[in-house]
């Protein structure tokens, strides 16, 4: 009932004054059009969160994408706005990033929501995407768009977005932006930033996006890289034998396509030996159905785009999305979210999408164009003067932190502060290194792919430190 009143004054106060034009006031009344009320099973909160869809301007006006965002828990005005991404590609954000990971309400069994007690938006304003379309709730009026979507098509998509959303939002313009994202999301961010930052140059002031800085985790970034990473950590955390591990190594290439017919075994062999556990935190357990004589239920995407090494092989599609400290979370996710009063409540799917909600897309039916790395464009984005975080959740054995240091190396810049442990409330939570140029590694101890969700304390504390504009320094001893 208060917010009921709310929205009424809001509306009578809004429709009085003089000061505000036409245009406005419709602006204001989509905005308020997308505010969430009666989430299901949504605890108590103080903070003001919307959902909803933002139609992109021609000549991309028959996509709509889906977005959720929340306003900081305290002091909105003065905080930060960060866009998060997860990856796939072709992985929803709404799904992972503010249901499973480091949103306000957690989805859990029998559809409750539970409050976050590390939830990122206790720093800063939160705005969770689904992008490209065909991803989660976004969806396009043109189905041979499913067929046209790659890295460039979703950057300029997620562009298009942010104009439309910041109209829709304008008071969060002239906020400083950052781009954080997992995974697949390794190539998403820095493209995104890319783009802005080229548009930042000749746009006007009404287009301007004030891009800060960005921030990526279990980051798929270099192919070359990611493919011998993942091999060293295999076998350095004994899930592959020597011998296994020294044949890849004599007949795989780890950079282009051709390989040998000895080197196709063998990696049938390395992924064989994930089979029975979640190569996205080696050490949590599996989600088991309730017939034991079956494989374990994983969910996957046909998506799985980078290292390519490894995604000729259909069984690398079967080893499962992590799921965290309760492997069946995203059972409950995609329940929840299939949802009609829950879909009601969040302004989502009102064109009756003829396919279910999935965590991954199950309708996008190709991936046209993923660059085997993102290296120059990470070292573009530095030499811009934005502030970039890498970190590395330690238990992945899909986007290993052997991988990310084998990539991070290969952009060739100086130490500016050694390797060194970083803290969290008086334990090890990682080791960090600092880079000359404003790129910086850090490591988190014990967390698998997603990050926040198997360490929840030390990831919030972690971007607490990535967005501080003083001290951006890492705890460099236990008190």
């Amino acid at each position: 009932m208060a917010v009921v009143i709310y929205r009424n004054l809001f509306f009578c106060c809004l429709l009085s004054t003089s000061l505000w034009v036409p245009w406005v006031v419709a602006e204001e009344a989509l905005k308020e059009a997308d505010r969430v009320i009666n989430l299901p099973g949504q605890p108590p909160v103080t903070f003001p969160h919307y959902a909803g869809y933002v139609k992109l301007s021609p000549p991309r006006a028959h996509k709509a994408l889906f977005y959720w965002f929340f306003h900081a828990q305290q002091n909105a005005p003065q905080r930060p706005l960060v866009l998060w991404l997860n990856g796939g590609p072709g992985c929803s954000s709404v799904a992972y990033g503010a249901a499973q990971e480091l949103g306000p309400f957690l989805v859990r069994d029998h559809g409750r929501l539970i409050h976050n007690n590390f939830s990122w938006n206790k720093v800063a304003n939160l705005l969770f995407l689904e992008a490209p379309v065909g991803v989660g709730f976004s969806y396009t009026n043109k189905s041979k768009d499913l067929y046209k979507l790659g890295d460039e098509v979703t950057a300029a998509d997620s562009y298009a977005f942010l104009i439309g959303w910041f109209k829709k939002f304008p008071e969060f313009k002239s906020h400083d932006f950052y781009i954080a994202g997992e995974s697949y999301a390794g190539h998403y961010v820095p493209q995104l930033a890319n783009l802005i930052y080229k548009r930042n140059q000749g746009e006007s002031k009404d287009s301007y996006i004030n891009l800060k800085g960005i921030m990526i985790g279990n980051a798929v970034i270099n192919d070359e890289t990611d493919s011998s990473g993942m091999i060293d950590y295999a076998w350095s955390h004994a899930i592959i034998s020597d011998q296994l591990y020294n044949n890849i190594m004599k007949e795989c290439r780890f950079s282009g396509e051709n390989q040998t017919a000895h080197c196709e075994k063998h990696i049938r062999g390395f992924l064989q030996a994930y089979s029975d556990i979640d190569i996205y935190s080696i050490y949590s357990p599996v989600c088991l159905t309730s017939n034991f004589s079956s494989p374990p239920k994983r969910s996957s995407t046909k998506l799985m785009v980078a290292p390519r090494l490894f995604t000729r092989h259909e069984m690398w599609h079967g080893l499962g999305v992590a799921a965290g400290y309760d492997p069946c979370t995203e059972d409950y996710v995609i329940s929840y979210f299939n949802r009609e009063d829950v879909q009601r409540a969040l302004h989502a799917n009102l064109t009756k999408l003829p396919y279910p909600y999935t965590t991954c897309s199950g309708v996008i039916d190709g991936w046209n164009d993923s660059p085997t790395t993102v290296l120059p464009i990470i070292r573009k984005l530095l030499n811009a003067g934005l502030r970039i975080w890498v970190y590395s959740g330690d238990t992945d054995g899909r986007v290993p932190v052997t991988s990310t240091r084998y990539s991070i190396k290969k952009l060739g810049l100086r130490i500016k502060e050694e390797w060194r442990a970083w803290f969290h409330k008086g334990q090890v939570a990682g080791w960090v290194e600092k880079y000359e140029g404003g790129l910086t590694l850090a490591t988190v101890r014990g967390a698998g792919h997603q990050v926040p969700v198997f360490a929840a304390p030390q990831s919030l504390s972690l971007f607490t430190h990535f967005l501080s504009l003083n001290d951006t320094s890492l705890p460099s001893s236990r008190f």
